[in-house]
Order: structure tokens, then sequence, then C-alpha cells
């Protein structure tokens, strides 16, 4: 019984200072492109590909 919790213990100590922090590194990357004012003219873009017609 106490492996169990050891390895609990690891693994939420794990999550709580590599896997959090780097998720969080990884959303505000993500959210940064997508509002980067460059990319503005390409998300235009793509919003207007279903009312287009061919």
């Amino acid at each position: 019984m106490k492996a169990i919790i050891y390895l609990d213990n690891i693994a939420s100590h794990l999550v709580t200072t590599w896997w959090t922090p780097l998720f969080m590194a990884i959303f505000v990357a993500i959210v940064v492109y997508a509002l980067w004012p460059k990319n503005k003219e390409a998300f235009d873009d793509a919003a207007r590909m279903p009312l287009r017609e061919d």
C-alpha cells in the first residue's frame, strides 16, 4: 500500500512541477501565434472560406 501512495505522490509532483507550466507555455504560444498581427490576413481568409463560392 505504501508503494502506491508513494507512486501517487511522485506522479502528482511531476504533474504540478513540469507538465502544468509546460502546457501553460504551449497555450500561451498558441494564443500569441493566433493574435499576431502578421497572421490576421490568413485567419480572416480562412474564416471566409465556407462562404466562398467556387
